[in-house]
């Protein structure tokens, strides 16, 4: 059952606990949203310019492993991650031929394995760790905190394409 309370966690600090439990509530209601979802309706294409659920699923994945990456390590994708995740940072054509065919465990698997090492990596960091400040190249200065609201701003906006399409599926059928 999804918990619907924002709620500190002692396992973190105070503010990260609360940030861990948003991230979790997004990823619960993520979860419920898709996990009955057949083969067909994870690969769905509304039209040709469209992304695909899965797509969408991996992309949130993706999101989430490049945050990790900047905030945790201070740093940007090395190749052989850009690499990996740059189809589904990027979405589009690419996206649309070769996320498909694969069953809701597999988004299921690498969303779950990506989320295992952010609160790994949540439990070694305090408060203060969320208001450190950077710049980005064009120097635009940015905090954690932001990182990792971003990263639930977009589960929960690619969640609303998800619902979307879904509803275009019950008017195909």
């Amino acid at each position: 059952m999804i918990d619907y309370r924002i709620v500190e966690n002692e396992i973190y600090t105070g503010k990260i606990g609360s940030l861990v439990s948003m991230l979790e509530h997004t990823r619960a209601v993520t979860i419920d949203e898709v996990t009955n979802l057949t083969q067909k309706e994870l690969d769905y294409l509304v039209d040709s310019s469209s992304n695909s659920i899965g797509a969408l699923l991996h992309h949130i994945a993706a999101i989430e492993f490049v945050h990790q990456v900047i905030s945790f390590e201070e740093r940007d994708l090395n190749e052989s991650e850009f690499m990996k995740w740059k189809t589904s940072l990027e979405l589009g054509d690419k996206a649309r031929s070769e996320k498909k065919n694969k069953p809701v465990s597999y988004y299921l698997h690498e969303l779950s394995e990506v989320r295992e090492n952010t609160l790994k990596q949540l439990k070694s960091k305090h408060d203060s760790w969320l208001f450190e400040e950077h710049k980005w190249p064009n120097d635009v200065p940015y905090n954690n905190y932001y990182l990792w609201f971003y990263v639930m701003e977009d589960e929960i906006n690619h969640r609303g394409q998800i619902r979307s399409i879904k509803r275009l599926l019950l008017n195909d059928k």
